[in-house]
C-alpha cells in the first residue's frame, strides 16, 4: 500500500463518520421538532391524508383532523389508537368537521381547532379535488368548485390560523401540491390550474412570512395510490369513477407520507416526489418549452384518439 492509499483511507473513514454523525444530528431534530407538536391535517380520512396522519401521530405529534365526514375522522382515530405502541409517547387526535370550499365553515373550524388546541404548530394542506375533462366541454361552475377546494379553500385556512402563528412567531405550513402545480398535461386543465395557483400563492407566502420565523413546504407529489381519479369530477360535475392507468401505477400513500414527515421534519422549502418522467418533464418545460409543449400536443392527440375509438 503506497503513502497516498494510506492517507486517502483515513479521509474516506472521516468523512463517512461526520456524515453518520450529521444525519444521526438532523434525526434527533426531526425528533424533537415533531414531539409533541400541534399538526393539523386535512383531508384526513382517506389517501395521504390519512397516511401523513399515521406517520405524524407516531411522531408523538398532537393531532387535530380534519374532513367532511365524522364517522370516517372517528375510524381513523380508532385506527390510531389501535397502532400506539407502548414505547413512544402518542397523543389522543382531534376531530374537526368541515367542508374546506366552504370559507364561511373554515373560519368556524378555525375558532374550533384554537379553543381545541390554543395553538397550532404544523398546518398540512392535504384535501383535494381531481377533474377530469376537456376545457371546451367544460362547465365554468366546475373550474369554480375545483379552485374552491384545491385552491381557496387551503388559502382560507392558512389565513385563518396565520394570525397565531405570526403572534407566537413559529409555525409551518406545509400544502400538498402536485407536479401538476409545475407544468400542466391536457384534459386536467381545472386540476392544473388550480395547483398552479396554489404553487404560486404559497411560494409568495414563504418570502412574506420568513421575517416572522415561519416555514412553508410545498410538496408537488407526482401518481399517488388513492381514490383521487375514482373521485375526479368532470367536464359537467359527475363523478369520473375510474381509476386511471398510471394513479393505480403510483406510489403508495404510505411512501408519499414518510417523505412528507421527513420533509416537515427538515424544513424543506420544496420537494417534488415523482418519478423519472415527470421530473424531466418539469425541468423541460423550464429549460426547452417547445419541445414540452409539442409532446403535451401530441399527448393531447393520442388520448383523444383512444377516448374516440
Amino acid at each position: 500500500m503506497d503513502i497516498t492509499s494510506m492517507a486517502i483511507i483515513p479521509l474516506l473513514l472521516g468523512s463517512l463518520g461526520l456524515f453518520g454523525l450529521y444525519r444521526l444530528l438532523q434525526r434527533l431534530r426531526t425528533r424533537a421538532y415533531l414531539q409533541d407538536a400541534v399538526v393539523v391535517i386535512t383531508g384526513a380520512t382517506s389517501g395521504l391524508g390519512k397516511e401523513c396522519a399515521k406517520v405524524f401521530h407516531a411522531a408523538g405529534s398532537r393531532l387535530v383532523l380534519c374532513g367532511r365526514d365524522k364517522e370516517r375522522l372517528q375510524d381513523v382515530v380508532r385506527e390510531l389508537a389501535s397502532m400506539a405502541k407502548k414505547t413512544n409517547k402518542t397523543h389522543k387526535p382531534h376531530t374537526v368537521t368541515f367542508d374546506l370550499s366552504d370559507t364561511e365553515a373554515v373560519a368556524s373550524a378555525v375558532g374550533e381547532i384554537l379553543k381545541c388546541v390554543g395553538h397550532v404548530d404544523i398546518l398540512i394542506n392535504n384535501a383535494g379535488i381531481s377533474y377530469r375533462g376537456t376545457i371546451l366541454d367544460t362547465e365554468v361552475d366546475v373550474d369554480r368548485m375545483v379552485m374552491e377546494t384545491n385552491y381557496f379553500g387551503p388559502v382560507a385556512l392558512t389565513k385563518a390560523l396565520l394570525p397565531s402563528m405570526i403572534k407566537k412567531r413559529s409555525g409551518h405550513i406545509v400544502v400538498v401540491s402536485s407536479v401538476q402545480g409545475r407544468i400542466s398535461i391536457p384534459f386536467r386543465s381545472a386540476y392544473a390550474a388550480s395547483k398552479h395557483a396554489t404553487q404560486a400563492f404559497f411560494d409568495c407566502l414563504r418570502a412574506e412570512v420568513q421575517q416572522y420565523e415561519i416555514e412553508v413546504t410545498v410538496v408537488c407529489p407526482g401518481y399517488i395510490q388513492t381514490n383521487l381519479s375514482l373521485n375526479a369530477v368532470t367536464a359537467n360535475g359527475s363523478r369520473y369513477g375510474v381509476m386511471d392507468k398510471n394513479t393505480a401505477e403510483g406510489r403508495t400513500p404510505e411512501d408519499v407520507a414518510k417523505v412528507v414527515l421527513k420533509a416537515v421534519g427538515e424544513k424543506k422549502k420544496e420537494v417534488l416526489i415523482a418519478g423519472l418522467m415527470p421530473t424531466l418533464a418539469v425541468y423541460l418545460r423550464t429549460l426547452i418549452p417547445k419541445l414540452f409543449f409539442t409532446l403535451m400536443a401530441a399527448r393531447a392527440k393520442k388520448e383523444r384518439k383512444i377516448k374516440d375509438s
